[in-house]
C-alpha cells in the first residue's frame, strides 16, 4: 500500500473541483499521456512509465463532494485500487490524502516497486498537484454529482434507440356471402314430431 500527504493552500471545494477533473492529470501526474472520462462513473487511461505502454479502463467505486474518491482498474493487464480524500484544515488550505494498492504485473513494475519508485511518484503527483491548484484562482472544471458503491459493477445503461414505428392495423376483410344454387328454396317445415319439437327449424331443400 502507497500512501502520500499534502497540504494544499486553497480552499477545500477548489481542491476537489479540480481533483474531478480526471482528463486534466496528465498535466501534473508522471507517466500518464491521457485519461478519457467515458461517462460519469468508467475512465480510460494511457500511462508509458520507463517504457512500458499501458491501456486500462477504471472504474469510479465511490465519489462524495468534498470528502472522497475511490476507484478502481477493472482491464488493461493493470491491477490497482485507491482513494483520494479530502480535509478541510481551514477556510482556506486543505489536507489531501491519497491511499493506493498497487499489484505490479510486469518485471518493471515489480522492479520499480521494490525500490519505492511507485511511492515517490505518486510523493510527486501530489506536488505538483498543489502547484497546478495554487497557480490558478479557480478550478479548471468541476462535477459534483454523488456515486454509490452500491451501484459499481453494474452494466452500462446503452444509449436509447430510436422507436420503431407502430403499423396501423390490418382491417378485418368482410365475411363472404353464402351463395346458394340457383333453384334452391327454403320452407318453413314442421318437425314430424311436434310434441318433441322445442322450436321451429329452417330447412332448405337444397343444403342451404
Amino acid at each position: 500500500m502507497v500512501h502520500g500527504t499534502i497540504r494544499v493552500d486553497a480552499p477545500l471545494r477548489r481542491v476537489y473541483d479540480q481533483w474531478t477533473q480526471f482528463e486534466e492529470f496528465p498535466r501534473f501526474m508522471h507517466g500518464v499521456v491521457a485519461v478519457e472520462q467515458t461517462d460519469a462513473r468508467h475512465l480510460r487511461w494511457r500511462t508509458g512509465i520507463a517504457g512500458v505502454r499501458r491501456d486500462f479502463d477504471a472504474e469510479i467505486v465511490d465519489q462524495l463532494p468534498d470528502q472522497r474518491i475511490a476507484w478502481r482498474t477493472l482491464s488493461g493487464g493493470v491491477r490497482h485500487r485507491g482513494v483520494v480524500t479530502f480535509e478541510a484544515i481551514d477556510a482556506g488550505h486543505t489536507r489531501v490524502r491519497l491511499a493506493m494498492e498497487v499489484e505490479p504485473e510486469g518485471m518493471t513494475e515489480r522492479a520499480a516497486a521494490a525500490l519505492g519508485i511507485v511511492s515517490s511518484r505518486v510523493s510527486g503527483d501530489l506536488r505538483r498537484f498543489k502547484d497546478f491548484v495554487e497557480d490558478r484562482h479557480a478550478a479548471t472544471g468541476a462535477w459534483r454529482g454523488r456515486l454509490r458503491p452500491g451501484d459499481a459493477g453494474r452494466p452500462r445503461n446503452p444509449a436509447p434507440g430510436p422507436v420503431p414505428p407502430v403499423s396501423p392495423p390490418r382491417p378485418i376483410p368482410p365475411i363472404p356471402r353464402i351463395l346458394r344454387p340457383s333453384g334452391s328454396r327454403c320452407r318453413r317445415a314442421e318437425p314430424p314430431d311436434t310434441r318433441k319439437a322445442s322450436s321451429w327449424s329452417l330447412f332448405c331443400s337444397s343444403s342451404c
